[in-house]
């Protein structure tokens, strides 16, 4: 009988694409390595080509429909369903963002608690933020005059680079929150916790292709995408200045919204900017009923 003890082979995680609700592997079949702050490897994580961009736009937009029809209350419940989930696998996204950040633990927890935080933050601001920036206007005539803000539609998203959890959340979440759908291009050096939120939304109440994540080269994916006829806003926090001047210029073609990047304390309180950057503003005049120049009523 041997006493040579079995050491068991610990079981790799497959890191994919969150598409559509799916979560397939890059259409190309390419992958790249991603590894810690130390240079050790951590995970083969999916490199995206201009085909996943692609689709996902697709998907997105397929999505939009049901995501901006859906009522602010709605929205509200499945974003803090969204942080519920976060919450109870808190403990992978902390060992994923010590790694991606070069944390300690305690520090990787509290960037985690405060990422959970901020969704709710922004989960509460879903059916309260048409209160802030719409409302009646006063006119001079027998008329109401009522500004409503609506979502812009499919906008693309450059997560932040440096901070893998607590900057996607802020980026993602707002968009997401009025109405929106989205193509998110991780961290391209710390891709992970990016694609492990893919599998929280894919087990929550959030529709499929609302939310879209691909991993892979931003400046290859982000150029698709700043070009595409069927996105109608890019943030390009996750871009550097050389980058996001290209891609400015090529989303002027069908004159997407572009939000520019700029220096950001992602642990600061976020405000309501992000919020309103991806909206746009309806009015509607109504008759109010009152007597006309004819002096008749209706």
């Amino acid at each position: 009988m041997s006493n040579v003890e079995q050491q068991r082979l610990s079981v790799l995680k497959t890191y994919k694409l969150y598409v559509g609700g799916k979560f397939p592997r890059s259409e190309s079949g390419r992958v790249y390595e991603v590894t810690d702050s130390k240079g050790k490897w951590l995970a083969n994580a999916p490199q995206s080509s201009r085909k996943d961009a692609r689709d996902a736009v697709v998907a997105a937009r397929k999505a939009f429909g049901g995501w901006s029809g859906a009522t602010a209350y709605n929205r509200g419940q499945i974003l803090y369903r969204i942080a519920e989930m976060l919450e109870g696998r808190k403990s992978q996204f902390v060992h994923e963002v010590a790694d991606a950040e070069g944390l300690s633990k305690s520090k990787a927890a509290a960037v985690v608690e405060d990422a959970i935080d901020r969704w709710v933050w922004y989960a509460g601001w879903t059916d309260k933020i048409a209160q802030v920036v719409g409302g009646a206007n006063p006119v001079a005539g027998p008329y109401f005059n009522l500004s409503t803000p609506e979502p812009t539609g499919v906008v693309a998203i450059l997560a932040p680079q440096g901070s893998s959890f607590l900057g996607l959340v802020s980026v993602v979440a707002p968009v997401i929150a009025t109405g929106n759908t989205t193509v998110v291009i991780a961290s391209e050096k710390s891709p992970l916790p990016a694609l492990s939120l893919g599998e929280v939304l894919a087990t929550s109440d959030l529709p499929g292709g609302v939310v879209n994540v691909l991993s892979g080269g931003t400046a290859e994916l982000a150029a698709p995408l700043a070009a595409h006829q069927d996105v109608n806003g890019i943030d390009l926090t996750g871009a550097d200045d050389v980058l996001a001047k290209e891609l400015e210029v090529a989303a002027a073609d069908n004159l997407k919204r572009v939000l520019r990047p700029q220096a950001v304390d992602f642990s600061a309180a976020p405000g309501t900017q992000r919020l309103t950057a991806f909206l746009e503003t309806k009015t509607v005049w109504h008759p109010t009923g009152s007597p006309g120049a004819s002096g008749s009523a209706y």
